[in-house]
């Protein structure tokens, strides 16, 4: 058997506080694999990877008008709402069925990137 990364994709996301980002995107499954002073690596070993800088200019992250987002495809959906919602991490409304035939929810990280966790709704028993 090879030890081969199997093909994958992994966002960088730039960030104010790697710290607080780290915790937020542990409650929602991750966990850090390494970590290199300005530069963390996350992961959940079953494909959801992401990696964190504080190394972007910091007029990328102006308060209130980060365009950056991110879709975490789960059937944990309902799961991870009330693990947010539990953890006060800012306000979450309930998951619902989207017109797009994805049932999902959202939350702003501690850098104001929008995070959207769904599933499609036909594929929800």
């Amino acid at each position: 058997m090879s030890d081969a990364p199997c093909r994958s994709i992994a966002a960088i996301l730039p960030c104010r506080d790697l710290d607080a980002s780290t915790a937020f995107y542990k409650r929602l499954g991750l966990q850090l694999v390494s970590d290199h002073g300005s530069y963390r690596l996350l992961g959940d070993g079953a494909g959801w990877q992401l990696h964190l800088t504080s190394e972007s200019p910091q007029e990328w992250l102006v308060p209130g008008q980060n365009p950056f987002g991110l879709y975490f495809y789960t059937d944990k959906v309902d799961e991870i709402a009330k693990a947010v919602h539990d953890a006060i991490l800012g306000p979450v409304k309930a998951p619902i069925h989207k017109p797009w035939g994805m049932y999902e929810f959202a939350v702003s990280d501690p850098s104001d990137t929008l995070v959207r966790i769904g599933w499609p709704s036909r594929l929800i028993s």
